[in-house]
C-alpha cells in the first residue's frame, strides 16, 4: 500500500506542476500539451521497465532517461508555435547535456558490468517499478521550466535574466564534464585502486559533478523567467526539486554512506572530509 501511495505521488506531483505549467490553450494530441508531455515520460519508462524486468538489467536505466529527456525535448518543439532562436537555445542544452551524460553513464555501466545502486533493487518488481516511475518524475521535474519556456508563444526578448541564466548553464555543464572526465581518468589508472578521488576539481569539492548538475539545471530555470506568468511560475520549483534529491535523498547521502563504508577508517579521507566542502567548490 505505502509503495502504492508513493507511485502515485510520484507521478501526481509532476503532472500537476506540468498541466499548471502549460501555456494556454496550447493542445498536443487532444491533450494540454505539458500534460502529454509528462504523461510521455512516465509511458516511456514503464515500456523500458517490462525488457528490463524481464532481463534482470539496468544497465540501460540511465541511457532510456537520458533518451526520454532528447525525445520530450523534440516533441516539445516541434510542438511549439515559431520557436525563437532563444527558444532553440533551450532545447539545444537540453540535447547536449543528455546525450554526453547518457553515453558517459552507459560506457561506466557497460565497462563495470552493472550499476550497485540497483543490486538490492531489480530483484524486487515492485521496487524495480518505483525505481523506473521515480526516473520519469525525474525528468518531468527537472525539465518542466525549459518545456515551458520552449512552448510558450511569442517572441521574447533575449534579455539579462537569460543571459545570466545562460551562463550559469554553461558554467555548471563544464563543471560536470571535467569532473566526470577527472574521475573517469583516476579510476583508470591502475595506481588508484581502492583510493578516493581528491585532486582536480575534487580537492575543492566532494561533489562537484553534482555541483554542476545543480547550477546547470538552475540556469535553465533561470532562462525559463522572461516566459513564465500565472501558475507556470510553479516550474521554478524544478532547481529546488534538482537539490533536494541530489544532496537529501539519493545522490550525495549514498555516495557519503559508501565513502564511509570504503574509506572511513582512513585518516587521509577523514581530513578530507573535514577540510573539503561537500557541494560548493571552495577554491585553495
Amino acid at each position: 500500500m505505502k509503495k502504492l501511495i508513493f507511485i502515485l505521488l510520484a507521478v501526481g506531483l509532476p503532472l500537476g506542476i506540468a498541466t499548471l505549467a502549460n501555456p494556454t490553450g496550447l493542445t498536443l494530441a487532444g491533450w494540454p500539451a505539458m500534460t502529454a508531455l509528462a504523461l510521455g515520460v512516465f509511458v516511456i519508462q514503464w515500456l523500458a521497465f517490462i525488457p528490463a524486468r524481464l532481463f534482470k538489467t539496468e544497465r540501460f536505466y540511465d541511457l532510456t532517461g537520458s533518451i526520454t529527456y532528447i525525445a520530450v525535448t523534440l516533441a516539445a518543439i516541434s510542438a511549439a508555435t515559431a520557436p525563437s532562436g532563444a527558444q532553440w537555445l533551450i532545447a539545444i542544452m537540453i540535447f547536449l547535456w543528455a546525450g554526453r551524460l547518457g553515453i558517459f553513464l552507459f560506457r561506466r555501466i557497460h565497462a563495470a558490468g552493472g550499476d550497485q545502486r540497483f543490486d538490492h533493487i531489480k530483484v524486487s518488481s515492485s521496487r524495480f517499478f518505483v525505481a523506473w516511475t521515480l526516473q520519469g518524475a525525474w525528468v518531468v521535474m527537472t525539465s518542466c521550466a525549459a518545456l515551458t519556456a520552449i512552448l510558450s508563444v511569442g517572441q521574447t526578448a533575449v534579455g539579462a535574466i537569460y543571459v545570466i541564466g545562460a551562463v550559469m548553464w554553461l558554467t555548471g555543464f563544464a563543471i560536470e564534464v571535467i569532473a566526470d572526465q577527472q574521475k573517469s581518468r583516476f579510476r583508470a589508472d591502475p595506481a588508484n585502486t581502492g583510493r578516493f578521488i581528491n585532486v582536480g576539481l575534487w580537492a575543492h569539492s566532494r561533489h562537484p559533478n553534482y555541483f554542476g548538475e545543480i547550477l546547470l539545471w538552475a540556469g535553465i530555470a533561470v532562462m525559463a523567467v522572461p516566459y513564465l506568468s500565472g501558475t507556470q511560475w510553479m516550474v521554478m520549483l524544478s532547481p529546488l526539486f534538482v537539490y533536494a534529491l541530489l544532496t537529501r535523498i539519493s545522490g550525495i547521502p549514498t555516495l557519503v554512506r559508501r565513502g564511509e563504508e570504503l574509506w572511513g577508517d582512513d585518516p587521509t579521507y577523514q581530513a578530507y572530509v573535514a577540510n573539503t566542502p561537500r557541494l560548493l567548490p571552495r577554491l585553495r
